[in-house]
């Protein structure tokens, strides 16, 4: 062999590589995730993503749907997972505990930060906070020279005739206001029968809608069908952010918690990354930026300014007002429930 000749070689070697992707461009991995969409989903893929898929070198693939939707396809691929992470209201989560579909969590730093109560399980963690209460129209109920509602029973009053919607009792924010008439008539989980004829007699006379879709939820209020609407903290605040003068409502009865709850399937291909995609949740910039969807933080540590911290769950005084409920014993009556609401309520 010539020195020309491999020097010629030697060169054309080094081009050749150069047009070949790095090792680790070549080894990037895809992690799953199956969350929420709408507001959430936009926040996640705008302050989240980004710097966690390049100081992790991987790629999420995110798969949106509400909780149901997501327990759903967990069932589905029981045997052969796809998504490696889920993020789910807390009655779902609990849900996917009970038919073991979570891997233990490895606590990373920020998990010694959270409150007490978003310690759901080895399993699971609450990501943010939302308090269910009623959402409201302010330019509407002004030109209509209406008091703002303070309570659940408000909902009763005739003049709201076909001007308010709820979601559906296959939506969290529906089953839980359920339970609050219940709780307000005498009744409990247990006995649940003054919540059905409550909503019955009283609530669903009024519905313009039974809307568990948040978009067309916010279509409602924004074509003036609806004035106000059984919902969340966050939808709220995420439809206020449009420019709509929508507000929201923490009952005088109580607000139930909604948290928003994440956990890493267990069978996952991508369980590493799942893992430090959860402590990335917990962390303060994620904790921040769910504060822009109306998720109040869940680590002690963040801190949000007072236009941050409006119309949602902040600091450990409001975190401790809201209403839990025992989600184990829910699931075991929801199927019921929901045969019973579909005959008698949302007919």
């Amino acid at each position: 062999m010539s020195k020309n000749w491999a020097i010629a070689a030697a060169a054309a070697l080094i081009g050749a590589t150069a047009c070949v992707p790095s090792l680790a461009q070549a080894q990037q991995k895809t992690l799953y995730v199956a969350a929420y969409g709408g507001s959430f989903e936009t926040i996640m893929r705008q302050k989240v993503f980004p710097d966690f898929e390049r100081s992790r070198n991987v790629r999420i693939a995110y798969v949106a749907g509400n909780s149901t939707d997501t327990l759903a396809k967990l069932q589905a691929q029981k045997n052969a997972p796809d998504i490696d992470v889920i993020i789910v209201d807390d009655g779902p989560m609990q849900r996917a505990l009970q038919l073991g579909f979570c891997a233990p969590l490895k606590p990373g730093p920020s998990y010694a930060n959270l409150y007490d109560v978003a310690k759901i399980s080895p399993e699971a963690v609450a990501t943010g906070a939302v308090g269910v209460g009623i959402a409201y129209n302010a330019d509407a109920f002004q030109k209509l020279g209406w008091a703002v509602p303070q309570g659940w029973t408000d909902l009763a009053d005739p003049k709201f005739k076909g001007k308010i919607a709820t979601p559906g009792i296959d939506n969290t924010y529906g089953l839980q206001e359920l339970i609050m008439f219940a709780r307000i008539n005498g009744g409990d989980i247990d006995h649940i029968d003054p919540g059905f004829a409550y909503m019955k007699s009283k609530i669903a006379p009024n519905m313009r809608a039974f809307e568990s879709s948040p978009g067309r939820m916010s279509e409602l209020f924004q074509s003036g069908e609806i004035v106000a609407a059984v919902w969340g903290s966050s939808r709220t605040k995420a439809l206020a952010m449009t420019g709509f003068p929508a507000k929201f409502v923490f009952p005088k009865e109580g607000s139930p918690a909604l948290f928003t709850t994440a956990c890493v399937v267990k069978g996952a291909r991508n369980e590493a990354d799942g893992q430090a995609f959860i402590e990335t949740l917990l962390a303060p910039p994620a904790q921040v930026a769910f504060a822009e969807t109306g998720a109040g933080p869940v680590n002690k540590k963040v801190e949000l300014t007072p236009e941050q911290a409006q119309g949602m769950p902040y600091g450990p005084a409001e975190i401790a007002k809201l209403v839990t409920f025992d989600w184990p014993a829910i699931n075991t009556k929801r199927d019921a429930w929901t045969k019973r609401w579909n005959r008698e309520i949302e007919r």
